[in-house]
């Protein structure tokens, strides 16, 4: 039986590192600290190397309705990874430590203790019930591209462009 099957379709570890990205994300509780403990925890992660995390910035929650100036204030940071952790194994990795952390999925983008999202694998494209990546809406959120800048200058995100393009593009500059 191959290792791919034995350890289920996307349970395999990848032969060669892929570079992927995290946004993080809380506006309940102890903000920094939580923040912090995750950030150590994906240090932690088994076959995942090189973790580098960009500054964090507070945001103003955004809620289906959008933006919600009455809600608790986001803090926000991206982590940018190496990893060998199939995509399905990385992202019930944050899964299990935004756990941790007490997340609770109770409503569609709501007040939360700890949000991690996948946001990129690689180069790869994936459209599951469970995972999307490049995360669907990425590319116009101000919250996720200003940090992914701060860490990585030259980011992309698979077929949508350069992070600084798109930011700026989001933010009303023209090029």
């Amino acid at each position: 039986m191959s290792v791919r099957l034995a350890h289920g379709i996307d349970a395999a570890p990848r032969p060669a590192p892929v570079h992927a990205v995290v946004a993080l994300g809380a506006n309940l509780g102890s903000r920094h600290e939580t923040l912090a403990a995750a950030v150590d925890e994906l240090r932690r992660l088994t076959l995942t190397t090189d973790v580098r995390v960009s500054a964090s910035i507070e945001t103003v929650a955004v809620t289906l309705r959008g933006e919600d100036a009455d809600a608790p204030r986001y803090l926000n940071a991206v982590a940018v990874l190496e990893t060998r952790l199939s995509p399905g194994e990385l992202l019930a990795s944050l899964h299990r430590i935004e756990a941790r952390h007490g997340r609770v999925r109770r409503e569609r983008w709501g007040d939360r203790t700890l949000d991690l999202d996948l946001i990129t694998y690689g180069d790869e494209r994936i459209d599951r019930d469970d995972l999307v990546v490049p995360h669907p809406r990425a590319h116009e959120r101000e919250f996720v591209l200003a940090p992914w800048l701060d860490v990585d200058p030259n980011a992309e995100i698979p077929g949508r462009g350069r992070v600084a393009d798109l930011l700026e593009k989001l933010r009303g500059g023209v090029r």
